[in-house]
This record gives C-alpha cells, sequence and structure tokens, in this order.
C-alpha cells in the first residue's frame, strides 16, 4: 500500500525532503474517511504582507487547489471544505463580490481537473441565497463531475450548521405532524436524514487552520466524534506537508467514542470522550 501511495506522487514528491519522511510515515489503512476543513487566515496572510483582504484570498485559492489534490491522491474518499458562512455576508460588498468572483473563476479553471482526477462536486449550504452566477457555474461543476467516481469533494457556502439543524427539526416536525405522529419522537436519525450531508458520512478529521481554538459554526451536528487538529499555519500557506502533518496526527491517536479500553492488568481505564 505504501507503495501505491508513493505512486500516485510520483517525482512531485523529491528523494530526502521533508515530504517524503512525513509520507513514508503515513498508514495507508488508517487513512481518515471524510476530511473536513476550515480554511481560515486569509484576511491575516494579506495584512501581514499590506495588502488588500482579496489578496488573500486569492492565494487561499491556490491552497485549495493543493489539498484538494493531495487529498485525491492519497485516496481520502471526502473533503468538505468551508468557503462561506452565512456570517460572511456581515464582510463589506466588496470584499464578498470578490470572493463570489474568485469562487466562479476557481471552477471555471479547475473543472477539467476534478474531471481528470475523477472528483465529484458538491455543495452544501443554501445556495438560493448566492448570486445567479455562482449559482450558474455551481451547476455546470456539479453536473460535469456527476459520473466521476472518486473522491467527493464539498464546498460549505452560504453555510450554517446552527441553520442547518433548525431547518431539519422544522422539516420533520410538519412531516410528523402531517403524518399524525408525535414529534417528540423525532430521533437522532431521523434528524441526520434531514441534513444537508445525509449522503456523507460524518467527518473522521476536522483540521482548522490560523491557530483559532474554535468551530466556528462549521457541521456542528457531525463533528460530534471528530478528532479536531488546529495548526498555527494561514491558509495561503497551507500545503501538502501540512495535509500530511494533520493526517499523522489523526492517525497518532485512539478513537474510542467515549467508550473504555482493558488495561493490560484486565481493569478497565476511562476513554476520554470525543
Amino acid at each position: 500500500m505504501t507503495i501505491d501511495i508513493f505512486r500516485e506522487f510520483g517525482d512531485s514528491v523529491e528523494s530526502d525532503s521533508e515530504d517524503e519522511f512525513l509520507l513514508r510515515q503515513i498508514d495507508p489503512t488508517r487513512l481518515p474517511t471524510h476530511i473536513a476543513i476550515i480554511m481560515d487566515g486569509n484576511g491575516r496572510w494579506a495584512a501581514r504582507r499590506n495588502q488588500p483582504r482579496v489578496s488573500g484570498h486569492r492565494a487561499g485559492a491556490e491552497a485549495v487547489r493543493a489539498t484538494v489534490e493531495t487529498a485525491a491522491r492519497l485516496g481520502i474518499s471526502y473533503l468538505t471544505l468551508y468557503a462561506f458562512s452565512t456570517e460572511n455576508w456581515k464582510r463589506p460588498r466588496l470584499e464578498v463580490d470578490a470572493l463570489m468572483g474568485l469562487l466562479r473563476e476557481f471552477l471555471r479553471k479547475e473543472i477539467r481537473s476534478l474531471k481528470r482526477n475523477n472528483i465529484r462536486f458538491q455543495t452544501i449550504g443554501r445556495e438560493r441565497g448566492l448570486e445567479t452566477s455562482v449559482s450558474r457555474e455551481i451547476d455546470r461543476a456539479r453536473k460535469e463531475t456527476a459520473n466521476n467516481n472518486g473522491m467527493v469533494l464539498t464546498v460549505a457556502l452560504n453555510y450554517s450548521g446552527r441553520s442547518e439543524i433548525a431547518e431539519a427539526c422544522r422539516t420533520l416536525a410538519v412531516e410528523f405532524l402531517a403524518q399524525g405522529r408525535d414529534p417528540a419522537e423525532i430521533s437522532e436519525g431521523d434528524i441526520e436524514r434531514h441534513l444537508f450531508t445525509r449522503d456523507l458520512p460524518d467527518p473522521d478529521l476536522l483540521v482548522r487552520t490560523s491557530g483559532e481554538m474554535r468551530v466556528s459554526n462549521f457541521l456542528l451536528w457531525q463533528i460530534a466524534y471528530s478528532e479536531i487538529y488546529v495548526t498555527d499555519i494561514l491558509w495561503p500557506d497551507f500545503r501538502r506537508i501540512n495535509l500530511f502533518e494533520a493526517i499523522l496526527g489523526y492517525q497518532k491517536r485512539e478513537r474510542r467514542y467515549g467508550d473504555v479500553k482493558p488495561a493490560p492488568n484486565g481493569s478497565l481505564i476511562a476513554a476520554n470522550v470525543k
């Protein structure tokens, strides 16, 4: 399996480089199935260079490209990126317009790469709140990659974790009442089937860049048992080596979901609730 991983990266990993050192440590049998990433730090990246915030967002697009390619080559099944929250509409109009323009540009440029790498593209969030031109590019990318059966790339746009849960509960309450059922019987499984992510497994690994220790209203239901990895790297500087580090950090952890693990002497050791 390790040989297969190296074959996927070909000559792009130089011998005796730090990339190679880290890649050799990754256990291909214990890769996270689903990685979710909070892409943070574009504004600070630009500020440190005395550049406008939009320059940080443009540089962040390069990080997206590198991360998607790396995840696909590693054989990650699902990658979800937090691109634009419902709260982001509060930003200056010029910045919001620039973000939407970058999204359109990214989709137009990357559609061939997505198809070539067998990646299926989709979004989660309230698409109806986006500009028509953005929705058009999203729909095109979704249709042109619909038959791909490799990694599923999900981009969260106009997304709010709280709103997602509230909307699922409202929909379920209406359905239960229409069917003469007691809403008090709504189960966790019912809610999960009405989330935007109903066709996705919960993330195994949540990565946040820029060192901030918060989840920012992202996949609040779905990350209940996710391993969280925070790096001080600002998103525009995030590259292949940083994803390797996150995966290695994940593989060093023991996932017990609040269970207990027998100690060597037969006693039980309380597991950390995760």
